[in-house]
């Protein structure tokens, strides 16, 4: 008998977001506005935590759902700064994980059956299908572009079916930014009510908003805590994507079995990076958020000037232009871009949105500007 592999692999593909991003490093003087990756590093007093736990020898194996210490730190977070006092997640309905992935990973491989369906509002980061496709369920797209990627009711009813299991929103957006409305919110709560679905929150960019107001889905709709489940992340607020640190957060008896799966796929996050994440969560982020939002002020103005479309992105790094008028796939947007102008962006594509690119402003200002004037040089030449 041959030796076979696990089939649903055959399906995917390794990361679209990074084949651009090498096509760019490939290619001398390149600005790359690719990556979704803070430019800054990670606060000092945080690292100096782990330079402590070292010396202390914290070397050895930790709880697996992560040290009560860090467990209490986040539920404290959740309660008192992402404003969840409503669903008052105690510490022991909290996992930390390997990165929001992982903790996207055991979620729905905790909640899905082979032939389940899930609902991905797009355009959306395609980690969500590619989780699904694994876990043997049928990843369902829902294009949210004609509502500029808010979410509607009648858009839910013509995506359901009676194997619908979830839905996954990100809040702010990626790649677009965006922000889903009060609206939009309600819309999913009603329908996850009716139609008895989980909701997974993906909320690592729930700290990076500009708008006043902001409002997760959680926290507007507290009384669906049985459904929801909060991944979240370390990486983007705080500038620490190489710690590979996350969470989840749900009800005692989802948890408990999401609990397995981590245990199984991981065992635990290092034990000497544990107090370190209880820093973070103390730390100041409000001098970075101020500027990502006036690079997004930037670069909302030169995409005006340039004449590419685009939704006021007011939150994440990102902003999602349209491309559509220039009759060419976003792949070929993008590779001609890399090569005849030297700059970088990812294909809207790779997010289930042809038509549009995104752009990350996770750079220099000098940087931003320098790959916009590229872009536009670029453009006029389409337009002659």
């Amino acid at each position: 008998m041959p030796l076979t592999l696990n089939s649903t692999l055959d399906s995917l593909k390794p990361s679209g977001i990074r084949r651009f991003s090498a096509m760019a490093k490939a290619t001398p003087g390149c600005i790359s506005l690719t990556l979704g990756e803070p430019d800054g590093n990670t606060d000092e007093a945080v690292k100096l935590q782990v330079t402590a736990d070292l010396a202390a020898n914290l070397t050895h194996y930790p709880a697996n759902n992560g040290q009560p210490y860090l467990r209490e730190a986040i539920a404290a977070h959740m309660r008192d700064v992402r404003g969840l006092a409503a669903l008052g997640y105690t510490p022991d309905e909290i996992v930390v994980t390997s990165g929001a992935t992982e903790a996207l990973f055991a979620a729905l491989s905790t909640m899905l059956n082979p032939g389940d369906e899930v609902i991905i509002p797009a355009p959306a980061y395609i980690l969500y299908e590619s989780i699904a496709t694994l876990s043997r369920a049928t990843p369902v797209f829902m294009d949210t572009c004609p509502a500029g990627f808010q979410i509607t009711r009648d858009m839910l009813t013509a995506a359901a079916t009676d194997r619908t299991k979830a839905i996954i929103i990100t809040s702010p957006n990626n790649p677009t930014g965006c922000v889903l409305s009060e609206d939009s919110l309600d819309a999913v709560a009603d329908f996850a009510r009716e139609r008895d679905v989980f909701v997974i929150c993906d909320d690592v960019y729930g700290r990076l908003v500009y708008a006043e107001g902001f409002q997760s889905f959680a926290a507007r709709h507290p009384e669906l805590r049985d459904r929801i489940v909060v991944c979240d992340s370390f990486s983007k607020p705080y500038a620490m994507t190489g710690w590979r640190l996350g969470w989840i957060a749900a009800d005692a008896s989802f948890i408990a079995q999401a609990a397995k799966m981590h245990q199984y796929m991981v065992s635990s996050v290092p034990s000497f990076v544990q107090h370190a994440a209880v820093a973070a969560l103390e730390s100041d982020i409000e001098p970075a958020l101020e500027v990502y939002q006036e690079r997004r002020d930037l670069v909302l103005r030169r995409l005006n000037e340039i004449g590419l479309p685009v939704n006021r992105p007011d939150g994440a790094f990102y902003a999602f232009p349209s491309i559509e008028r220039f009759g060419l796939t976003s792949e070929e947007f993008c590779e001609r871009l890399i090569k005849e102008a030297g700059v970088a962006l990812v294909p809207g594509a790779l997010f289930g949105a042809e038509g549009y690119v995104r752009l990350s402003y996770c750079c220099s200002m000098d940087d931003i500007a320098e790959g916009l004037n590229r872009l536009e040089t670029f453009v006029r030449t389409l337009e002659n």
